[in-house]
């Protein structure tokens, strides 16, 4: 009897406790490691295609190399090289992505032959005449926003996020649909006040070696009209890219043996 009574508890116990909720931090937090920090390292190629609100069209293709420099502080560096159309060839982007400072990014203009460093206000500023941010490519902080875990569906955790610095950006807020198996983002909308003046979407999705990656993403910019669409292939993970070509003297001297 005593033991039958156990196990009555027991049942009643699981019955009336609520189901685990994941909180706002925490989805993101697993959004951003499933967006930006799949593998130890990464190589792709990438095809941007800019349309303003005309209709006409740009292009942008470039090779990027991402590294991985620790699973538990979350410092990454980037290098991304233009190889078209000609006005950018071999102009060079880079960035060493910290947690608890602003990032340090660099430009290489070849024209000139002159490295830029791109200050901390520059972040939040057009990509190479795209409608992606600089701090789009590499990712903004967990801790630079607060999470709220808004809605669920079957589908999605649907998440509000906002600026804790808001003098320093220029949305109000963005609203963010991250795919339940994954953990990527699927929609971004991005606030000023009530206005949503732009707008992400995940096009296309793969699973590449094991890592479930974007292939195809757009970003729209509601008050001009324009947008952007970028494509990657050739997407490659555990390349074994050391970080000696992630500083000033590979942006003169392409590390090709990694592209």
């Amino acid at each position: 009897m005593k033991l039958l009574s156990f196990l009555m508890s027991l049942v009643m116990l699981m019955i009336s406790s609520p189901a685990y909720t994941m909180e706002g931090e925490e989805v993101m937090k697993k959004a951003l490691q499933a967006f930006y920090y799949q593998g130890h390292d990464q190589s792709a190629k990438a095809h941007m295609e800019i349309t303003d609100k005309q209709g006409r069209k740009r292009i942008r293709d470039f090779v990027s190399l991402r590294l991985n420099l620790g699973e538990k502080d979350g410092k990454q560096k980037y290098y991304v090289y233009f190889n078209k159309p000609v006005d950018v060839k071999k102009m060079v982007f880079m960035v060493w992505k910290n947690i608890e400072q602003d990032d340090d990014r660099w430009l290489y203009l070849p024209a000139l032959d002159l490295v830029k460093r791109i200050a901390a206000s520059d972040d939040r500023t057009s990509f190479v005449g795209s409608n992606f941010f600089y701090e789009d490519v590499s990712g903004r902080g967990l801790a630079e926003d607060s999470h709220e875990l808004i809605d669920e569906t079957d589908q999605y955790y649907i998440l509000n996020s906002t600026p804790k610095n808001p003098e320093n950006v220029e949305f109000t807020r963005y609203k963010i649909w991250i795919d339940k198996n994954s953990f990527i983002p699927m929609k971004i909308d991005y606030y000023d006040k009530d206005f949503i003046y732009r707008h992400y979407e995940t096009l296309e999705m793969s699973n590449i070696d094991g890592y479930m990656t974007v292939l195809k993403a757009k970003m729209e910019d509601k008050r001009t009209g324009g947008k952007t669409v970028i494509s990657y292939s050739s997407v490659k993970y555990q390349q074994n890219i050391p970080d000696k070509i992630f500083s000033e003297r590979y942006l003169r001297k392409v590390p090709k043996k990694y592209f």
